[in-house]
């Protein structure tokens, strides 16, 4: 398959907008006595719209790629633009507002707070953002219904299933109305049937609009994205176009 050709099909079809440009991006850990190059000269575009499965054998690289897309870990070595914006010579702090304001994460461990409400556990992040208490009941309630879970909102995460603990951090991600979603092994903790839903909704969410970003080990997984990027010993080995995206959704200033 001429995946260039293909892919420039598809641009021309559909247009979109650069959301994420990367280039000879690199992030390498030292220690006194190994140098261990965990990403290496990553070239990289995702366009608005796209959903983009990133795949390769352990220890590839995908998810410190994740990592420094979502802004938890910073490159060494290269460019990174999100939506037209350089953001690695960011500061700490802008660095964190952007990842409040345009980033949703989707952890294979939930990462939901034990003590608080599914509620209050969907609204954080709103909180963090300064958001008007009325706006952040909307948004929350809103994100809650599209998961399933309006029924739910006074439970702690301890009396969920996992299935429901992963579509209530699904909520949490989309509340914010972020330009990406970053997913890290999403069904990874969940058995074949709660993890067949979370990909059913994420498949929603993307048919929506949303633009999706996943690492994943499964290859049936891989396959429902639009794109498959495969990592081999830091590096892109393969970038395959599998299908057409969606409409893209309408711009966001970063």
């Amino acid at each position: 398959m001429n995946t260039t050709a293909a892919a420039s099909s598809s641009t021309e079809s559909v247009p979109q907008r650069t959301l994420i440009q990367l280039e000879g991006l690199s992030r390498v850990f030292e220690t006194t006595e190994v140098e261990t190059h965990a990403i290496s000269d990553v070239n990289l575009v995702v366009r608005a719209g796209e959903w983009v499965s990133i795949v390769g054998p352990s220890g590839s690289g995908k998810t410190t790629l994740l990592a420094v897309l979502g802004l938890l870990d910073s490159a060494n070595k290269g460019t990174y633009l999100l939506n037209g914006q350089s953001v690695l010579e960011l500061s700490a702090e802008e660095q964190a507002q952007i990842r409040n304001r345009h980033i949703g994460f989707i952890f294979q461990s939930f990462n939901l707070i034990g003590d608080l409400t599914v509620y209050e556990n969907v609204e954080l992040p709103l909180t963090y953002r300064g958001m008007p208490a009325a706006e952040r009941k909307a948004r929350v309630e809103k994100a809650l219904e599209r998961v399933g879970l309006s029924h739910r909102l006074q439970h702690l995460p301890g009396q969920l299933s996992g299935g429901q603990q992963q579509r209530v951090a699904v909520a949490r991600a989309v509340a914010g109305e972020p330009l990406i979603l970053l997913a890290d092994e999403p069904t990874g903790n969940l058995d074949s049937k709660n993890g067949e839903s979370v990909m059913e909704l994420l498949s929603e969410l993307h048919k929506g609009g949303a633009t999706l970003i996943m690492v994943t080990h499964d290859p049936a997984q891989a396959q429902r994205g639009t794109r498959k990027v495969s990592l081999f010993d830091g590096r892109v080995v393969q970038d395959e176009h599998l299908r057409q995206a969606p409409p893209p959704p309408s711009p966001k200033p970063v």
